[in-house]
């Protein structure tokens, strides 16, 4: 659904020039601010490769000054990008024409912002309803479509009020249902959690995970929170510097950290929320015997998570088999969990 080959973003007064001159001799540990003669010059995005499948959420982590934002921002040529390839559907953003990005901002791309966006003379099925008033539908059709989008988000009965009206977190939900509102393929969050209050950013975070499970929309989610990350993505790709430091789902980022920046990052996470009875299990033999709920109690499915395994591993010097379409596959007992949860993998 969406690709990035080689991805570069240069801020200065010749990019151009920068680009040709650091390139093909940069390697990670360069600042070229300070190692190639350019301190007029900031290298924001370098080298940056990566797909998302249809339906998939991938989540960009990183600390501020990362890069992360600037990324998402380049996707869509908010911010232009200085070199590599970008694709959305196979088609090759990078070339397109105003008219032609245009169309891709309208009807196929929705971003939502960290601080709303929203117009304050408008109610909200006014804001929810604009991108489609833009596109040219008529007053009724784009108000039908808004109140399901609002109705779908939690809000309903708020579509006649104002902004001001409503908390952050329903601001933020009126921002969501406008972006969603036009049926995008490709949705694109710029850290539109990170100013709600932490009980607010927790509902907000099951909201979307709810809607995602519904309509399975193409998500890129920027964040600098790790758990915020953990949480949504199924994929992870961690940012410093300009650059992808290591890509994974959550359970490889938490078992196999690439280097001590990851480690850091990992090292607080909630493993037993985490990491799966996948990720742990002991593999069965080809040919074991399927399982029988009559002749053992203790089973779960692969993507059970160890903070619903643990109890069943409570009483005794028991095990738990792990089922797939049915069958075992694998299982997991104490001291597989405890190396888990230790980090000792």
């Amino acid at each position: 659904m969406l690709a990035c080959n080689d991805l570069w973003k240069i801020f200065g007064k010749t990019p151009d020039k920068v680009y040709q001159a650091i390139a093909p001799s940069l390697s990670e540990a360069d600042d070229p601010s300070t190692r190639h003669g350019y301190p007029d010059h900031v290298v924001a995005v370098r080298g940056v490769s990566f797909e998302v499948d249809k339906g998939e959420t991938f989540v960009v982590m990183g600390l501020s000054g990362s890069g992360k934002s600037t990324l998402v921002r380049c996707l869509t040529r908010l911010t232009e990008p200085t070199a590599g390839e970008l694709f959305i559907e196979g088609r090759d953003v990078r070339r397109m024409s105003e008219a032609a990005l245009r169309q891709l901002r309208r009807f196929k791309v929705s971003m939502v912002f960290q601080n709303f966006g929203l117009f304050p003379h408008r109610r909200v099925i006014d804001n929810v309803a604009y991108g489609l008033e833009v596109r040219g539908v008529s007053l009724r059709d784009r108000h039908d479509q808004a109140t399901h989008m609002i109705d779908l988000v939690g809000l309903k009965g708020w579509e006649m009020h104002y902004p001001r009206q409503l908390s952050g977190g329903m601001q933020q939900r009126v921002g969501l249902a406008r972006a969603l509102a036009v049926d995008p393929d490709v949705m694109l969050f710029d850290e539109p959690f990170s100013a709600l209050d932490p009980l607010i950013r927790r509902e907000m975070q099951d909201e979307l995970l709810r809607l995602q499970g519904t309509l399975h929309k193409t998500s890129v989610f920027i964040t600098h929170d790790f758990t915020e990350a953990l949480k949504l993505g199924d994929r992870i790709a961690i940012m410093r510097n300009g650059r992808f430091v290591q890509v994974g789902t959550p359970q490889e980022l938490v078992l196999r950290p690439k280097d001590d920046y990851v480690r850091a990052f990992v090292k607080d996470a909630p493993r037993a929320k985490v990491l799966t009875a996948k990720t742990i299990m002991t593999p069965l033999p080809a040919g074991y015997p399927g399982f029988s709920p009559n002749g053992h109690s203790r089973a779960c499915g692969t993507d059970a998570s160890l903070e619903t395994i643990l109890p069943m591993l409570a009483d005794g010097d028991v095990s738990v088999t792990v089922l797939q379409s049915g069958d075992a596959v694998g299982a997991v007992d104490r001291a597989g969990v405890i190396r888990a949860l230790a980090s000792v993998v």
